[in-house]
C-alpha cells in the first residue's frame, strides 16, 4: 500500500526523535548533537525584535512563511516561523521549550500555540528544485485508439525525491530551537500553524512564558 505525501515526511522525522529508545548511548549522544538549533547572533539586539524575562534576554525575528537556510529558504505555506535566540550572562542555564510561545496576529482575542518541528515537515518546498520535464504523450480515446490530441487537462503528480525530503527534514531538524536544560546562548526556529497571508499581517505579538519569567516582543510583519 502506498502512503500519502502527508504521512511519508513525518514518518521520516520521527524516526530521528523516537528510534532513540533502541538506540546505544552513543547514538543516543549523537541524536542530541542534531537538535542544536541555529548558529546565535553576536547579541540579542542583533535581531528586529527584543525582550527581556528576568535576567535572560530574548532576540526574535519573523521570517513569515519561510524556513531561513543558507543555501536559500525553504517555503511552508502552512505555518508561520520565527527564529528565536535567547542570551544570559555567563554561564546562565535555562530550561528550553518551544511550548512556552504563543502568536497573536493583528490584535485578535485568540492566540497560535508553537507546534512540534515534525509537524511542519510534511508542507516544506524547496524553491530552487523544480520537478523533470515530462514528455507530452498523444491521449488515448474512449476506444482505445490514440486521437492525437491532449484533451485531458489533469496536471501530473509530481513526486518530490525522497532524498529531498528528507535532506529538508533533517535540516528542520537542526534548525529547530533545541529543548531542555541548555547552557545560553542558544538560538533556532520555531513554528506556528497558520496560513495567513503575510501581505495580511499587521501585527505580530510574540508571547514568551517560561522558566525566565514572561515577556511580550513586538516583532516586524
Amino acid at each position: 500500500m502506498r502512503l500519502p505525501l502527508v504521512w511519508i515526511i513525518p514518518l521520516l522525522v520521527t524516526s530521528f526523535s523516537h528510534g532513540a529508545a533502541t538506540q546505544s548511548p552513543e547514538a543516543k549522544e549523537a541524536q542530541a548533537n542534531e537538535m542544536k538549533g541555529m548558529p546565535p547572533r553576536a547579541a540579542a539586539s542583533e535581531y528586529r525584535s527584543q525582550g527581556k524575562a528576568g535576567s535572560v534576554t530574548i532576540g526574535a525575528e519573523f521570517a513569515g512563511h519561510s524556513v531561513p537556510k543558507p543555501e536559500g529558504p525553504l517555503d511552508t505555506e502552512d505555518f508561520l516561523v520565527v527564529e528565536i535566540g535567547f542570551f544570559g550572562a555567563p554561564g546562565t542555564r535555562l530550561v528550553l521549550s518551544t511550548g512556552d510561545f504563543t502568536l497573536r496576529i493583528n490584535g485578535k482575542k485568540g492566540t497560535f500555540a508553537s507546534v512540534p518541528f515534525g509537524l511542519v515537515a510534511s508542507s516544506l518546498k524547496d524553491p530552487e528544485w523544480s520537478p523533470p520535464e515530462q514528455k507530452d504523450e498523444p491521449k488515448a480515446s474512449k476506444t482505445g485508439l490514440s486521437s492525437g490530441q491532449g484533451g485531458d487537462s489533469t496536471p501530473p503528480v509530481v513526486h518530490v525525491p525522497i532524498e529531498l525530503r528528507r535532506a529538508m527534514a533533517q535540516y528542520l531538524q537542526k534548525a529547530s530551537l533545541p529543548e531542555g536544560d541548555r547552557a545560553l546562548p542558544q538560538a533556532g526556529l520555531i513554528y506556528f500553524r497558520c496560513a495567513s497571508r503575510v501581505k495580511s499581517i499587521h501585527s505580530i505579538e510574540l508571547t514568551y512564558s517560561g522558566p525566565a519569567g514572561e515577556t511580550t516582543l513586538a516583532l516586524e510583519p
